[in-house]
This record gives C-alpha cells, sequence and structure tokens, in this order.
C-alpha cells in the first residue's frame, strides 16, 4: 500500500531536437517532476513492522515480523497477478485491492477461532494514505514552497511542478497530510475536464501508474505528464510558451526507473541520493559551471544530497546565465 491531449496546443511538448531540455531560448520554463515513494516521503519504519504494529494494536498475537513480511509478500503477489496495477485493470480498485491484500496477509496468522478483526483494514489504509505512515523529506514544504518565492526564478517565466510516480491513487492524500498545497488535478482520459483555477499550488498535477495504465520506466507515463503541462499552461490567460522553452527535469531516487525512464523520454534526469551511493553519477555541487545549459549539456544526469539542495540550485543566480545552451 505503501489526457488529454490538445490539438491547438500540441506544439507546447513537441521534442523536435534529440534532447529538448537543451533548446535555445531567451526565456526560459521549467517543467519539475518529482517520484514520490523515496523522494517527497518515506515510510515510518518498515511497511512490516508498521502492519505489525496496528495488527497487534487490533488484537492480533502470536506471529514474528518475518511470517508477516513472508505473508504480505505473498498476498501482494497475488493481487497483481489476478488484478494488475492496483485493481484499475479489473475495475476492482485499490481500495478492495488493498483490502484483499490486508485479509490475505493476515487470515493464516489468526487462530480459527477468532474473528478477523474489524478496524484493521480501515486502520491500515487510513495509516499508509497520510502522514500516520510516512515522514516527508526534511524541508520538504519550505524548500517546493522556495521555488515559488517572488524573485526565486532569475532566467523563468513559469514553473510547474508535478508528481510522476509508480503508485495507485493516494499519493496526493498523503502529500497533503504532509502539508503540501496539492491541486486536485490527475491525469485522465476525460477529454473535457478542466484544470482548476491558477493557485498557490506546491504541486500542480499528478501522474500516478494507476491513473495511466503504465509505470515508469515507460516512456508514456512522461509523456501524460507532458499532456498535463499542455492543459495547465492552454488554461492560462496569456500567451502560450513556445516548446523549446520548457526544461524538463525529473526528480527521483531510483536509477532503474527514474533515471533511465527520464532519460529515455528526453528529459534531465536528477539522481536524490543522500547516501552518495552512486558514486558514478556527478554531483552537482562538485561542477564548475552549475548553469543548467551547462549541467544539461555536460552530463547525462546528476545527483543531489537533499531537496533543499535542489530547490537551491534551482532558485540560485546561476539561473540568470542561461540564455543560451
Amino acid at each position: 500500500m505503501f489526457i488529454l491531449h490538445s490539438p491547438s496546443n500540441a506544439t507546447l511538448i513537441a521534442a523536435s531536437s534529440p534532447h529538448p531540455t537543451m533548446v535555445a531560448s531567451k526565456k526560459r520554463n521549467l517543467l519539475l517532476c518529482f517520484d514520490a515513494f523515496g523522494t517527497l516521503f518515506r515510510p515510518k519504519g518498515s511497511v512490516v513492522q508498521q502492519y505489525a504494529h496496528v495488527a497487534r494494536q487490533c488484537g492480533i498475537t502470536g506471529f514474528s515480523e518475518d511470517q508477516l513480511a513472508t505473508h504480505l509478500t505473498a498476498a501482494i503477489r497475488h493481487e497483481r497477478a489476478e488484478n494488475p496495477n492496483y485493481g484499475k485493470a479489473t475495475g476492482l480498485g485499490a481500495t478492495r485491492w488493498w483490502t484483499n491484500v490486508i485479509h490475505n496477509t493476515f487470515t493464516p496468522l489468526i487462530p480459527e477461532q477468532q474473528p478477523f478483526p474489524p478496524a484493521l483494514v480501515p486502520a491500515l489504509m487510513h495509516r499508509f494514505a497520510s502522514n500516520e505512515g510516512y515522514d516527508a523529506q526534511p524541508d520538504l514544504v519550505s524548500a517546493l514552497r522556495a521555488l515559488r518565492r517572488p524573485g526565486a526564478w532569475h532566467a523563468l517565466d513559469e514553473v510547474v511542478v508535478g508528481v510522476v510516480t509508480n503508485s495507485d491513487d493516494r499519493v496526493p492524500s498523503i502529500l497533503s497530510s504532509l502539508g503540501l498545497r496539492v491541486s486536485p488535478l490527475r491525469y485522465s482520459d476525460d477529454a473535457h475536464a478542466v484544470p482548476p483555477p491558477q493557485e498557490a499550488y506546491d504541486v500542480d498535477f499528478h501522474c500516478m501508474s494507476y491513473d495511466v495504465g503504465c509505470e515508469k520506466p515507460d516512456v508514456r507515463i512522461f509523456r501524460a505528464a507532458e499532456s498535463m503541462l499542455t492543459r495547465i499552461v492552454a488554461a492560462r490567460e496569456g500567451p502560450v510558451p513556445a516548446a523549446e522553452s520548457w526544461y524538463k527535469v525529473y526528480v527521483g531516487d531510483e536509477h532503474a526507473k527514474d533515471v533511465i525512464g527520464a532519460t529515455g523520454a528526453g528529459w534531465f534526469p536528477i539522481l536524490l541520493d543522500a547516501d552518495t551511493e552512486a558514486s558514478a553519477v556527478a554531483k552537482l555541487e562538485d561542477l564548475p559551471d552549475r548553469s543548467i545549459s551547462a549541467v544539461v549539456r555536460r552530463h547525462p544526469v546528476v545527483r543531489v544530497p537533499s531537496i533543499p539542495a535542489l530547490a537551491s540550485w534551482l532558485s540560485g543566480p546561476q539561473w540568470a546565465s542561461d540564455q543560451h545552451p
């Protein structure tokens, strides 16, 4: 538990060059998207530990965490096979999908004469849809809001922030409970869906694999995010920015899904690596020229130690010199 495509504005996201983030423009804009789990927030302890804690509160005892982990893994594997994409593919839906997982996890651990605790499923569902189950990355809210402060953009007209993640549909509620101002806009096939009025959101839209129907590193989930950008910009007053004016940057903590996926979609990937495990990836802080044009031209990927470090770079004065790649 743990698209719209508007023909009149299709050219907004046209990828006419092999690396569209590197096209020259007098004035730049930024599409900045994040992975969710492991990047914006992390579980409070392991998922198994949290399952065990809640189960014992509900009266289930006499099991070990190793036993619980075995049954949880098997239950998730079974449910994925029977009802792919958290039940979206079969019409089951995410809530029922996780209900099945919880029942199949704990039923073998409960004595035959003991009824299944009615409070267990609601308690776990609530926990893993809120800040009960997750912690935000340090200074997440203030870091994202630093990008919205007047004067923070030295050479940018607009910044659009999105979440692109392999998950079910609970990510917006998790981020909201962590203190972020979250737009209700989600990827949808509804051609008549209208973005909400422009407000001071920290997150402008979500593209979850549950809604899109595919997972990173599949390029289609990044194309879905681009379609959301098209919708958002087209709904605003004023001229539509040219395609080449947008940097498309993706931030995640997994190389196989986040870096590979973003690169394949023509985006610029940034690896969140607080533990410096990816030693082969250049550290952004160590680069002699940290202008965005130099970074995307000279490096296939860079790493940052934290979201605040990323925000400091994106809102820093080096952007002012970024007029040509």
